[in-house]
């Protein structure tokens, strides 16, 4: 009689679970480092070519061009943006000819460090660059926010820290949004640090054309964003997980400052695209203009979100507009 040889035991259910806990475990860490690499390549390829000034314990980064002696212009950029978006639609140059222009990198943006241990709300990010552009002795400057940065720039002028404002594409008045749910799980304690230097960029990498090309519509990506703006900062660990805290304090921030809205005595120039898939125009643009009926509003026929690269001279035209001396009497 021929003997079989005994199957071999299988491994109790203790072993394959610790098995699969440090497959996990290795697959995250591989995923961490190559995510470190790509970061720190990054930012050799693109190192801050602005100024760095010591604000509330936060080395933050601008650009500054133009006359220190003209009339200044502040330029606050939209979520999972920086100051260099101002420079690739070519704004900050435009302005640049007649006004000393100043372009932040908000906190976890460019090359702002974001800190732990604080809540970055509008109002937060408000009183930093207040700081900032008292430092730099500018006072009552025109602000100019692009979408997440018309809070910033409302905040700052509920503040008296802005002689006038222009709006661009801006998120408001509180408005319920699903779409914000899944990007605020990187700003979660520990789950949203786990997700952000291992999964995230990885998944945002191939997902990043159609984010861009929705964020243009209807209009296409212009050449100037596609080979001036350094996307390659957008996927860090550290932005995206200023991204997903921007995205989870928008509408808290919104429903903060909404309330004192009817406080601004100061002129206000809303330009928005009628096409915009972003943040709808009707129920934030449109509705602000009512809420303050001395402000300006320009709806932009056949455009979108980023307005400021596809209608750049209509858009300069508005800040200077906004800058200049108002007529005698």
């Amino acid at each position: 009689m021929t003997l079989l040889p005994r199957p071999a035991p299988s491994p109790p259910p203790a072993t394959r679970t610790g098995t699969l806990l440090l497959g996990a475990a290795a697959a995250l860490g591989a995923m961490a480092l190559f995510n470190h690499a790509a970061s720190r390549a990054a930012e050799r390829r693109h190192p801050p070519r602005g100024r760095f000034l010591r604000v509330h314990g936060l080395d933050l980064h601008y650009l500054e061009q133009g006359d220190s002696a003209a009339p200044v212009v502040v330029l606050i950029h939209g979520n999972g943006a920086m100051a260099e978006d101002f420079a690739a639609s070519g704004l900050l140059d435009r302005l640049a000819a007649r006004h000393r222009v100043l372009a932040f990198d908000r906190p976890g943006f460019g090359h702002t460090r974001r800190p732990r241990g604080r809540v970055w709300s509008a109002s937060a990010q408000a009183a930093l660059l207040l700081e900032a552009l008292r430092r730099l002795g500018v006072t009552k400057p025109v602000l100019v926010g692009h979408s997440w940065g018309v809070l910033v720039a409302l905040a700052m002028a509920l503040r008296g820290g802005a002689g006038a404002l222009v709006l661009l594409g801006g998120y408001m008045l509180p408005r319920p949004r699903l779409d914000v749910l899944p990007p605020s799980l990187l700003a979660l304690p520990l789950l949203g640090s786990l997700l952000s230097h291992t999964v995230a960029p990885l998944l945002s990498r191939p997902m990043l054309p159609a984010l861009l090309r929705r964020i243009f519509a209807p209009r296409p990506v212009t050449q100037g964003f596609r080979t001036g703006f350094p996307t390659e900062l957008v996927l860090r660990p550290g932005a995206l997980r200023a991204s997903g805290g921007d995205t989870a304090l928008m509408i808290p921030s919104a429903a903060t400052l909404a309330p004192h809205y009817g406080g601004l005595d100061l002129p206000i120039t809303i330009l928005a695209g009628t096409g915009d898939r972003m943040v709808d125009t009707a129920s934030q643009s449109a509705a602000f203009h009512r809420h303050l009926p001395h402000s300006r509003f320009l709806p932009l026929e056949d455009a979108g979100h980023m307005i400021h690269h596809t209608h750049t001279e209509v858009v300069a035209e508005a800040i200077e507009s906004a800058a200049a001396p108002p007529p005698p009497g």
